[in-house]
């Protein structure tokens, strides 16, 4: 059975499960009822940080029009642009024992496309969450629901993993950003 998780609790992820290296990332979320006139697009992306919590270079930022790692340790499944139906919207595979040991944690975002043009944000978002799986079994590991403490965010930081030692970790975060992707590509390091 998964743990779940709240907002800002940090869980050990392969210290309790040996042999754990290839994990299936899922976001999901639904919409509220919304008579604006444009669909939501919303985009999960992972972002593979140094110790100074930055992308060693530009190739660190996994997302829709960049879908794989150089490494090979992030593959995203592709870009849903309408987040219809159950389950998952969108995927991050990762692969621990391919990360380079210069990136000590990736961190995974949500972003609503043309938030601004289209007057959007995560306060017309509901049922969010994260969940990892041990991509070997499908067995889910950890979820974390994030809530309806959103208002005029256009992306949110919904958690990340991260080394300790010799193991990972998984940090629930739900944070919320204004500006969107450009937002978060600069807090991360990415030239945008």
């Amino acid at each position: 059975m998964a743990i779940s998780l709240y907002k800002g609790q940090k869980i050990d992820l392969t210290k309790g499960n040996p042999g754990l290296s290839r994990l299936l990332v899922g976001l999901g979320w639904d919409t509220n009822k919304y008579k604006g006139g444009a669909d939501f697009d919303l985009d999960a992306a992972a972002f593979l940080l140094g110790s100074d919590g930055k992308v060693t270079n530009d190739m660190d930022f996994v997302f829709y029009n960049n879908l794989k790692h150089y490494s090979g340790a992030v593959t995203h499944t592709g870009d849903n642009l309408t987040g219809e139906g159950e389950g998952d919207d969108e995927v991050i595979k990762v692969d621990l024992s391919k990360v380079p040991p210069i990136i000590s944690k990736i961190t995974f975002t949500v972003t609503i496309h043309e938030a601004e043009q289209r007057r959007q944000n995560f306060g017309q978002v509901s049922n969010a969450y994260i969940h990892i799986l041990d991509e070997a079994n499908n067995k889910e590991l950890i979820r974390y629901d994030l809530g309806e403490d959103f208002s005029v965010e256009t992306a949110v930081v919904v958690g990340e993993i991260f080394r300790s030692g010799q193991d990972w970790k998984f940090n629930a975060i739900g944070s919320g950003y204004k500006g969107g992707l450009r937002s978060l590509c600069l807090d991360f390091g990415v030239n945008v």
